[in-house]
């Protein structure tokens, strides 16, 4: 089994489209993606994978996951909110990212909040949870090495079934969290 590096290596966990790489110009909907493609071409897990395409993008605005393009153009706080859905849609449900999003959305349409200084915070945090991940995977490596030591030559394979399981559980309880969370924000709206 690869080590606790190797692996986190793979993840290119520093591929992040920081603000200052957001053109300042808009962009039509084939540039947006070349962002994205350029920005997070090593987070894919094969060469065939789509990172955004153009019915992805036509469908969160149709869903009005963000406010309203002009002239077909994206400004820089779409491209912000855009990767904000990017990561948020692999962990809930677009309706869930949409509930999300919904005040922050609003806010940046009527121009009430600074959206770059909004996802500046949300990249640093990014950098933050990294460090805490990089951490975590070598706790959760060390771990299934030890709990397989009882099992003799089919160690690695255990080794790694082990920790699939254990980054798994780690993911489904993080997400269930974040809904919990989803459902307390509409709570909030609808008292």
């Amino acid at each position: 089994m690869a080590d606790a590096k190797q692996l986190i290596d793979k993840l290119a966990l520093e591929k992040k489209i920081p603000t200052e790489e957001i053109p300042r110009i808009d962009l039509y909907i084939d540039q947006v993606i070349q962002l994205f493609d350029t920005g997070f071409a090593e987070t894919k897990r094969n060469p065939e994978e789509k990172i955004l395409t153009k019915t992805m993008i036509n469908n969160y605005a149709k869903g009005k996951l963000f406010y309203p393009v002009t002239n077909k153009k994206y400004s820089r706080n779409h491209v912000m909110l855009i990767n904000l859905i990017y990561q948020m849609k692999s962990a809930l449900s677009i309706n869930d990212v949409k509930k999300v999003l919904a005040g922050i959305n609003e806010k940046a349409a009527q121009k009430e909040i600074d959206l770059s200084g909004f996802y500046e915070s949300y990249l640093e945090i990014q950098r933050y949870n990294d460090g805490i991940f990089k951490e975590n995977v070598e706790q959760q490596m060390e771990k299934a090495q030890t709990e397989s030591a009882d099992f003799g030559d089919d160690r690695e394979e255990i080794d790694k079934v082990l920790l699939i399981a254990s980054l798994v559980h780690m993911s489904n309880l993080y997400r269930r969290a974040a809904e919990i969370l989803v459902d307390e924000m509409v709570e909030g709206e609808e008292a």
